[in-house]
């Protein structure tokens, strides 16, 4: 304890620290056997070194940096001179093909006139001359390769050529495609039409057959317009075609139209034979069918047709065609007509003035059969019309009314 308190007594030992120069005098020493040798390098030649040693740096940087910007530039220029050598010989290449067109037209003028055809050699020889001279300069730019890049050259230009006709058949064919939807477009209205106003025409005819019927149906009778006589073989006329066939919208349309077709000129054929219309254009209704009073014995009495005054002389027309069965006079009826029409129909028309046709005359809808008179048991000029169906008398009004 008392060593330790005199050492704790003793005072602490100094300490020394020296800042030293950054270039400070060195010693070197080198040690021998027997000697030894000490080199001194002094502040200046200390910052001397370090001078050199950053100068030598420094240019090496510079020079490494030099060299790789002349390898970029070098290469630039070599891509510039092949760009010029590539395009120098394009030139060269239709230089050459001009001279070949050149040689071609030639040919062609061989028959033109003598100065225009030597001027025409001239410019050819001028052009061969430079071409020869420029190819000879330059030792790369052989005449074969020329002549190849040539023919390469006019490859092109044909390909191009048919490339161009091709993309303007395309859009030709694009434009006659557009056309043919259009056409096809505007057929498909045009059907939709025909098909339309054939489908009314049908459906007038089936309208005027059953008023047809009314008249029928008072008298417990029915006429079945569809009883009339067809052909062995029927069925609509649809036309085989192989564009039909194909084009399902346009085929549904043509096969309703012709359906319709059919449709139209059967039952205008039962139509024909149906005495709808008017038998006189100018008339009024003087005795309606049924029961009437009698105008001679002022009595009840029954009607079997149609009183239709009108003026002596006027022609009356038959409704239907069919083959004449009588035509003569007849007590009570004065000068009369009766027409078979068939399918059960007969038209009987009396008092008239004259008579057109004879017995086993073939008449059509429209023909005239006589003159309005007032021949027979009659108060005046007019018509007495009577059709029958199935020998029994029916009323005449609703076949007259019937529109077409």
């Amino acid at each position: 304890m008392k060593i330790q308190k005199k050492m704790e007594a003793l005072p602490a030992k100094p300490h020394y620290s020296e800042t030293k120069p950054l270039f400070s005098t060195k010693e070197i020493i080198i040690r021998g056997e027997r000697r030894a040798m000490v080199f001194k390098i002094s502040s200046k030649l200390q910052v001397l070194f370090l001078l050199i040693l950053a100068g030598v740096c420094i240019w090496s940087g510079y020079s490494s940096h030099m060299y790789r910007r002349s390898g970029s530039i070098i290469s630039k220029k070599e891509q510039q001179l092949d760009q010029t050598r590539v395009a120098y010989e394009n030139l060269m290449t239709e230089f050459a093909a001009l001279n070949k067109s050149m040689e071609s037209l030639m040919k062609g003028l061989e028959k033109a006139e003598g100065s225009k055809q030597g001027a025409y050699k001239k410019q050819a020889e001028m052009i061969e001359a430079r071409i020869a001279k420029i190819t000879k300069e330059h030792e790369w730019l052989s005449p074969d390769a020329v002549t190849e890049r040539a023919s390469l050259y006019e490859a092109q230009l044909q390909r191009d050529i048919v490339a161009s006709e091709r993309d303007e058949l395309k859009q030709q064919l694009s434009e006659m495609e557009d056309r043919v939807k259009e056409m096809r477009n505007i057929q498909l209205d045009v059907l939709n039409k025909v098909k339309t106003v054939s489908s009314k025409e049908v459906e007038k005819m089936k309208k005027a057959l059953n008023e047809v019927n009314k008249a029928l149906k008072e008298k417990g009778l029915y006429f079945n317009s569809l009883s009339n006589k067809r052909r062995d073989a029927g069925g609509p006329y649809i036309p085989d075609n192989k564009t039909l066939k194909n084009d399902k919208e346009m085929n549904k349309e043509v096969y309703a139209i012709f359906e319709n077709l059919e449709d139209i000129d059967y039952y205008a054929q039962v139509i024909n034979a149906t005495p709808i219309g008017k038998p006189v254009w100018s008339y009024w209704v003087t005795s309606k069918f049924g029961s009437r009073i009698d105008p001679f014995k002022k009595t009840k009495a029954v009607h079997k047709g149609i009183d239709l005054a009108s003026m002596t002389g006027n022609k009356i027309r038959t409704q239907a065609a069919g083959r004449v069965t009588r035509a003569e006079f007849v007590k009570g009826y004065g000068l009369m007509v009766e027409i078979d029409h068939g399918n059960g129909f007969k038209t009987k028309y009396a008092h008239m003035n004259s008579m057109n046709v004879q017995k086993g005359d073939t008449v059509e809808k429209g023909d005239v059969v006589g003159e309005v008179g007032s021949t027979g048991r009659s108060t005046g000029p007019h018509l007495h019309y009577e059709i029958l169906y199935r020998g029994v008398p029916v009323d005449p009004m609703p076949f007259m009314q019937a529109k077409l």
